[in-house]
């Protein structure tokens, strides 16, 4: 994997810990505020991540939307 590149492997610390904080900070909100709460943290990330190619490829990935997501 190069700089520029998107790094789809496994890259969590600890991803349990991570999916149940994401869990948490939406647990209490109604689905506005989860909506805004995401926009935010898809922003800041975007923000640190900084690669304009990287950010393109990353949401043409998530746009891939497949049966079994709906």
């Amino acid at each position: 994997m190069t700089m520029n590149s998107l790094n789809l492997q496994a890259n969590f610390s600890d991803a349990d810990a991570f999916f149940a904080a994401l869990a948490d900070l939406h647990r209490e909100g109604d689905e506005r505020k989860s909506e805004r709460i995401n926009a935010r943290l898809i922003l800041i990330l975007a923000n640190h991540i900084g690669d304009q190619a990287i950010l393109l490829e990353a949401m043409r990935i998530a746009a891939q939307v497949t049966t079994t997501d709906e």
